[in-house]
């Protein structure tokens, strides 16, 4: 099981705990680094690693090894309003995810992430997720990270503004054809 990011007072560190105390024969890796919060205070268990910051470059080759890629947020005010990028990363590996409901996850991303509320609704997911992956949910977290990366977004964007630009073309064209005749009524002569 597996979690990259940053680790900070972001996290529900009691369900981490929770987590490996159940499932002691899982191993619960923690790859990014330690901020905001005190190292010495995070739950030490035999299978929790924590495995500190590490190379952008070998990030991949960590969640390769998960069976199961972990979002343990805590709800809270630090949580209130997170986007959480990794949840697109994830998914492009086509592996389970598991997260906590954190508010942007489960208006996005849900069903494909399995959100659970409880240490024991994530406890169960996480077993869940590891006895029985679902084949499907990974084809649509592949496909949906695609849809989502950099050059879908600018491709999408440039499609959106030269739609935009169309409309104010023809928008603009119904004003002055509608000053044209306005004014021809009238004699006035139109500036170029």
């Amino acid at each position: 099981l597996g979690y990259v990011g940053v680790i900070d007072e972001r996290l529900d560190y009691a369900l981490l705990a929770h987590l490996a105390d159940q499932m002691p024969e899982a191993s619960i890796a923690m790859v990014g680094p330690v901020v905001k919060v005190n190292a010495a205070e995070l739950p030490r268990r035999s299978n929790i690693h924590w495995l500190g910051q590490q190379d952008y470059q070998m990030l991949p080759s960590f969640i390769k090894g998960f069976d199961v890629c972990l979002m343990p947020f805590a709800i809270n005010k630090a949580t209130e309003y997170i986007n959480p990028t990794k949840t697109l990363e994830y998914m492009a590996t086509g592996k389970p995810i598991v997260s906590t409901p954190v508010p942007d996850v489960v208006r996005n991303f849900a069903p494909i992430v399995t959100v659970a509320g409880t240490a024991e609704g994530y406890l169960s997911a996480v077993r869940r997720s590891i006895a029985a992956p679902d084949v499907e949910l990974s084809r649509l977290g592949i496909a949906r990270a695609s849809e989502s990366s950099w050059d879908a977004i600018t491709t999408e964007m440039t499609r959106l503004m030269e739609r935009a630009v169309v409309r104010a073309r023809g928008t603009n064209a119904e004003r002055v054809s509608g000053m044209s005749s306005a004014a021809g009524e009238y004699g006035v002569p139109l500036a170029p």
